[in-house]
């Protein structure tokens, strides 16, 4: 299934969002509620590979045919639902982190547009 310059869209804002939600997470030190050892300098070092993995999802997206495409148009859903979810724990359990508007706001669009992307694909012919 080639994928639609909406799907494409729709990718990019989830993936701007996801990425601004990690610049987001510095300011609130996210790798203190996760207890990462090391601090700052080791969750730098872990979200190297998760941005590098959303630029070349991306980069497969852009291209829009193949199942790659498709595959990597599907992840950012899913890490989209996986970032609402670990941070709806965080809620539940008291964490005043993410709290700020736009840090509630990003949250908020990323479960948006997750599920916006996934709703998109309904219809859709696979091939």
């Amino acid at each position: 299934m080639p994928l639609a310059p909406k799907h494409r869209a729709l990718f990019l804002a989830n993936a701007t969002v996801l990425i601004t939600h990690q610049i987001d997470a510095a300011y609130w030190h996210e790798w203190e509620l996760f207890h990462i050892p090391g601090g700052n300098q080791v969750n730098l070092l872990l979200n190297l590979p998760i941005i590098a993995l959303v630029l070349y999802a991306q980069a497969q997206v852009a291209r829009g045919t193949g199942t790659s495409a498709l595959l990597f148009y599907k992840l950012m859903p899913c890490l989209g639902a996986l970032t609402v979810a670990i941070h709806g724990l965080f809620f539940a359990l008291g964490h005043d982190a993410f709290t700020q508007p736009v840090s509630l706001g990003l949250l908020a669009c990323t479960a948006v547009l997750s599920c916006l992307q996934l709703t998109a694909l309904r219809g859709q012919q696979p091939g």
